[in-house]
């Protein structure tokens, strides 16, 4: 296949890290639920979809212009969990929320991202974050900004530190100089995600192509380039 991307930048959330499946496993399971890692993992990206679909018929801007509530809704639904059950679970996972629960890693997206290292491809992270994401991708060994455990990456953007967030384009400002500096232009880079609202939308404002990681098809019906793993990536480069 022809060789489309020559630097690739990702989201955090949903592409190296879920919410901690252990955690909210036991709630899942406390009221009946099916809580396993492999079932919750899956549970996430029905969350998402619904995010992006109460996001798009309310016209918000971002998914983070309002409650979580449809995403932990969507999330318990998919646990297997109806009816009062799935409500009471749902109040309790919101009461768990918060940026430190997104530490449990991907480990087929960090192998995948260690295949593009090898390759020589210039990689970065850009964010929605709350100031925790490059010390939580480094904890977890999935990359950090120099030498380390991880992949090596180039720059790790948080929306809090910074101070923007997406979509809006400003947040991809300072990754794409570091990209810019080494002669690839912006036609050349891909941003992946897991939110269409988000990602897809804050990348073609920042001018780049976005790819929408959709693992369980969820977004069939959008208007965008998906894959179902990271791996998918390796022949675009």
């Amino acid at each position: 296949m022809t060789k489309r991307f020559d630097a690739i930048l990702f989201d955090a959330g949903g592409i190296f890290l879920l919410p901690d499946p252990i955690s909210l496993g036991a709630i899942v399971r406390a009221h009946g639920g099916d809580g396993s890692i492999e079932r919750l993992m899956r549970a996430h990206y029905a969350g998402m979809e619904r995010l992006d679909s109460v996001a798009r018929a309310s016209e918000k801007e971002t998914i983070d212009g309002f409650s979580w509530d449809p995403y932990r809704d969507a999330y318990v639904e998919a646990a297997g969990l109806s009816g009062q059950s799935a409500q009471s679970a749902s109040e309790q996972l919101r009461k768990m929320f918060s940026p430190f629960l997104w530490r449990y890693p991907i480990l087929e997206s960090a192998a995948a991202l260690w295949r593009m290292h090898l390759h020589g491809l210039p990689i970065g992270i850009v964010s929605n974050a709350s100031g925790q994401v490059e010390a939580t991708l480094a904890n977890q060994c999935i990359c950090q900004v120099g030498t380390g455990a991880g992949v090596p990456v180039l720059i790790v953007t948080d929306s809090h530190v910074i101070g923007t967030a997406k979509p809006h384009a400003g947040i991809f400002r300072d990754a794409l100089a570091v990209m810019n500096d080494k002669g690839i232009g912006n036609d050349r880079i891909a941003y992946v995600g897991d939110s269409y609202v988000n990602d897809v939308e804050g990348a073609r404002n920042a001018g780049i192509h976005p790819i929408l990681l959709d693992p369980y098809n969820d977004h069939a019906q959008y208007d965008c380039e998906r894959i179902s793993s990271l791996h998918d990536l390796l022949s675009f480069i």
